[in-house]
């Protein structure tokens, strides 16, 4: 096990890692901009570097700065988190580079899987059920005009680099391709420095469920069951819950098959997870792959008794992850997790940066808050608005609903505007709570927020 890990990120997800890390007896090190200075995941390091100032830009998307701190407190290994440069394969080869671990896949993994039409290629080629799209990607409009017709509208035009929804446009009418195609293709080349776009068949009213799977050096690879992602606006997860409502066992098991399938495809190493639509027939079909821990992985770690964060320094470092044995999993319980964001819901889910004045976290049977901010924190406009995970826990769906309305009442937020009253208005919502929701769910069941 490594003596020293540099959690290259800020927030929750940097505290999260740093306590996996004390209970395995490795060191920490935290990098921060000039904004974070003062916050506890920071304190809570063992050691701590600056790497800049406020805009992400200059400080925590800076790879060189980066190496820097690692090669100057001699840390052996960096987590990236997820976000900034959690599925950069740039970065992840920097670390090779200068002898130092990247707590995650291979660089050529991250590349393979990262584009996404180069993935549901690989997806195809290993027999795991892909949407019916275009082969490779679309470089004019005509070309997406006669695709379109050849499997019929609607379509979905997807940023080939793309990611949260950037670069991705529904087109239900003809008329409507060309300025979508223009617009999809002008935001993914904002957004990502990659313009380039292919077409898939939209699947209407899917669910969106995601497998977990972890994959070491000793021929390991394990599927954590699977999390339902489906409450969602402007395609970012609001809502996470595990095991999936809609899953029978047959089809759990045909979704962990082929996820592993995928897994063995490309040689992956680490923690990863293969995202997938299912349709209102029961189909389910490769969306893309994460190549990253995911914000959501606390419903798994619930319902599996496994430490994911653990498993990565475990197999990063060389050992064999420790759940193998216990493979293939059942999912025991039910789980829940809630995004707290400094958001307003009832403006469109508007950015609400400011200072907390008041921060109560709820307690209790199984409730847990990952969080890094307490009463005095300052919401900094230059980051992700996200203040808190709620995970709340039970025997089954009925008792985390429960759960998660009581833990959701306790949690007392002042300051700042955020989306707890919209998560509370959701678990009274009939839909969700009979386990139906669909990726469609908050414009059709909720459309006065957005």
């Amino acid at each position: 096990m490594f003596k020293k890990v540099l959690i290259a990120n800020r927030g929750e997800v940097a505290l999260r890692v740093m306590r996996a890390c004390k209970e395995l007896g490795v060191k920490t090190v935290a990098v921060y901009s000039t904004e974070d200075e003062n916050t506890y995941p920071v304190q809570y390091a063992d050691e701590k570097v600056c790497i800049g100032p406020a805009q992400a830009a200059k400080s925590y998307l800076v790879m060189s700065n980066i190496i820097e701190a690692a090669r100057i407190t001699g840390a052996e290994a960096i987590h990236p988190g997820y976000g900034f440069l959690a599925e950069n394969a740039d970065f992840a080869r920097a670390c090779v580079d200068n002898d130092i671990v990247f707590i995650g896949p291979s660089a050529e993994c991250i590349e393979r899987m990262g584009d996404k039409s180069s993935a549901r290629e690989t997806m195809k080629a290993c027999g795991v059920p892909t949407v019916p799209g275009s082969d490779g990607c679309i470089d004019t409009v005509e070309e997406a005009r006669q695709f379109a017709e050849r499997v019929g509208y609607p379509v979905l035009i997807k940023a080939t680099a793309g990611g949260g929804g950037k670069g991705m446009r529904e087109v239900h009418d003809p008329a409507e391709l060309e300025s979508h195609y223009k617009a999809a293709r002008a935001e993914a080349g904002a957004a990502f420095g990659n313009d380039e776009v292919y077409l898939e068949k939209l699947v209407l009213r899917p669910r969106h469920v995601e497998v977990q799977v972890l994959a070491d050096d000793f021929g390991n690879n394990v599927a954590l069951c699977e999390r339902d992602c489906s409450v969602q606006r402007r395609h970012q997860k609001l809502i996470e819950e595990a095991p999936s409502p809609a899953l029978t066992d047959e089809l759990r098991r045909a979704m962990g098959v082929a996820a592993i399938k995928a897994v063995r495809a490309v040689d992956y190493r680490n923690a990863g997870t293969i995202e997938f639509l299912l349709d209102t027939t029961g189909k389910f079909y490769f969306m893309e792959m994460n190549t990253r821990v995911q914000v959501e992985h606390p419903v798994s770690e619930q319902i599996t008794g496994t430490d994911i964060i653990k498993e990565q320094l475990r197999i990063a470092s060389g050992e064999p992850m420790s759940c193998a044995s216990r493979a293939p999993f059942t999912p025991f319980g039910h789980a829940m997790e809630f995004r707290i964001n400094a958001e307003d819901p009832e403006h469109g889910f508007r950015p609400c940066p400011g200072t907390i004045t008041r921060f109560e976290p709820p307690a209790g049977p199984g409730v847990r808050v990952e969080a890094y901010v307490h009463s005095g924190s300052k919401i900094s406009p230059y980051y992700d608005s996200m203040v808190a995970k709620l995970i709340v826990s039970g025997q089954d769906r009925e008792e985390c609903l429960a759960r998660g309305r009581r833990a959701l009442d306790e949690f007392v937020i002042e300051g700042i505007q955020t989306t707890l009253p919209f998560h509370r208005r959701v678990l009274d919502n009939e839909v969700f709570c009979a386990g139906e929701a669909t990726t469609d769910f908050i414009e059709t069941q909720m459309g006065d927020v957005l």
